[in-house]
């Protein structure tokens, strides 16, 4: 049996609802976001605990009050699962998913990760991951570039897309001069047409910018001009909005993307996510794991499936400092550029004991 199909009965299965604040209010294309609403969820697998999280994004997930109702249906993990019961709504089921194999892992005395990448392949010990840099003009960018070096990152993702192709252009070209030697991304929320995105890589290469990748440079939808992005230029396209209304299949059929940015919570869990990466790289398409601004059990979770990529890519999950406060201490805090994976047993060991059911 794959050890990540779920199929196993829980005794108890309690829902929580949680509300951290931002640090900061966050702009999206559909508002600011000031605080992130969720549920934890708590279950055992015969006598053993396990602990998920649901944390739901519109446009990435269902809503919060769809997600409330689809938890409210679970009355066990295993089952809830195997019957398909959560499919339309990805976020209850990263939580259910994510209590199971958390729980399973304990059982066996193993980390989430190894449970998840089975006994005999590798797994990371630690993960790389990105800093992000957000809209600014070129010092501003290329101080917090620098700023990023200093704390030990040795990759940057620079959001562009909001003041036009030339701007960015110079933006990239100043953190290129401020950073010589990090790995440099650009990530465009899907803000540009085809032209471009061509003119804009066309002249970051012709400045000697070196981007290891432009992340989502158009409209989600756009799935055929992602393919002839891809034929156009030399730099690798990675593709993540999407993911969210696109099957898998049909944008690696396309040629869409030599990247896919993987989001657990959006996914539906963390087999999930590890089936799309094992799919994605039969393609010979890479994968990067990212959160959706998540908590830390989900951030944990979430780095336990790149470890268990294992020899993951820079992966997007340095997003704790973004809240104001978190459900609990985190147990994999971003060192010089990298975080540890717990050890275990299941997620975090007794790191999330306060969280399990009593």
């Amino acid at each position: 049996m794959d050890a990540r199909s779920p199929v196993e009965a829980t005794v108890t299965v309690a829902v929580t609802p949680f509300e951290v604040p931002l640090e900061r209010p966050l702009s999206t294309a559909r508002g600011d976001i000031e605080t992130r609403r969720g549920f934890v969820v708590r279950g055992r697998v015969g006598g053993t605990p396990g602990v998920g999280e649901a944390t739901p994004l519109p446009g990435w997930t269902e809503s919060y009050d769809d997600c409330r109702r689809a938890l409210g249906l679970v009355d066990g993990l295993g089952p809830a699962l195997s019957a398909n019961a959560l499919d339309d709504a990805p976020a209850a089921r990263h939580a259910v998913s994510l209590a199971l194999f958390d729980a399973r892992a304990r059982a066996g005395d193993v980390s989430l990760a190894r449970f998840l990448a089975g006994p005999d392949e590798r797994i990371a010990d630690t993960v790389p991951v990105n800093a992000t840099v957000g809209d600014g003009g070129e010092r501003e960018t290329a101080e917090a570039v620098d700023a990023a070096v200093a704390s030990g990152y040795d990759c940057v993702k620079l959001k562009v897309g909001v003041g036009g192709v030339d701007r960015d252009v110079e933006r990239v070209v100043a953190a290129r001069g401020a950073a010589p030697d990090v790995t440099l991304r650009v990530d465009a929320n899907g803000a540009w047409a085809l032209d471009e995105a061509v003119r804009f890589v066309t002249d970051t290469a012709n400045h000697d910018a070196d981007l290891a990748y432009v992340e989502q440079p158009l409209p989600a939808e756009n799935v055929a001009g992602h393919a002839a992005l891809r034929e156009a230029v030399s730099v690798d396209v990675a593709l993540d909005e999407t993911l969210a209304d696109n099957a898998v299949d049909d944008v690696l059929a396309a040629g869409a993307a030599d990247v896919l940015v993987l989001k657990p919570m959006a996914l539906g869990g963390p087999g999930r996510t590890l089936a799309v990466a094992e799919q994605a790289r039969e393609a010979g398409v890479d994968s990067v794991v990212t959160t959706t601004i998540d908590a830390v059990v989900a951030r944990t979770g979430a780095l336990h499936v790149a470890a268990a990529l294992g020899d993951p890519p820079a992966c997007g999950l340095a997003t704790g400092h973004l809240l104001g406060e978190d459900l609990a201490a985190d147990p994999a805090p971003v060192v010089d550029g990298a975080m540890t994976v717990p050890a275990g047993p299941g997620l975090a060991g007794e790191a999330f004991a306060s969280l399990d059911v009593g």
